[in-house]
């Protein structure tokens, strides 16, 4: 940052995967926020290891997990009951999107991340990103997934609204 700058502003990735979709769905929206401009810091975490400090840090959020059993991961859910109450209240009006990785439709993991967003008063700034793989036998939910260019794509786009909307202070 030079004199005269604004600070630059932060947008935290947390994501959770087991079978890679939602990893590559992360690192293209990492991409796109980080081609976005100078100005905006990214960070990526896995669910695990993300704590109520790097919430209350982060000027904005996108929250990337797969659908299991028509649910947000077990592991987004833990990041959100770790982190929740140590947030309320103290991250109002900030940026979020979503990104779910479904082996059907995604829909149920959405209302549940688009639910705590409510409850922690964050302002959505894209539609939730929903990329279907159609896995529906053991071996194809339970195999890598190899997310195609145009999702990727999708998923590059929502990043890049929320580093450029960070870095022209637009939220």
């Amino acid at each position: 940052m030079t004199a005269g700058t604004a600070p630059d502003k932060t947008l935290l990735v947390v994501y959770h995967t087991m079978t890679d979709g939602t990893r590559q769905m992360a690192e293209a929206a990492v991409r796109g926020a980080r081609a976005a401009g100078d100005g905006v810091h990214v960070r990526q975490l896995l669910a695990a290891e993300a704590q109520a400090g790097d919430v209350l840090a982060a000027d904005g959020y996108l929250f990337a997990t797969p659908e299991n059993l028509a649910s947000m991961s077990g592991m987004m859910k833990d990041f959100f009951d770790r982190t929740y109450y140590a947030a309320l209240d103290r991250i109002n009006g900030r940026p979020y999107a979503t990104l779910i990785c479904a082996g059907s439709d995604g829909e149920g993991a959405a209302r549940q991340v688009e639910r705590i967003a409510l409850g922690w008063r964050l302002k959505p700034v894209a539609p939730v990103t929903i990329v279907i793989t159609h896995a529906q036998t053991p071996e194809r939910i339970l195999a890598r997934k190899v997310i195609d260019a145009a999702d990727l794509q999708r998923c590059e786009d929502v990043g890049a609204t929320l580093g450029a909307g960070l870095a022209l202070g637009v939220f």
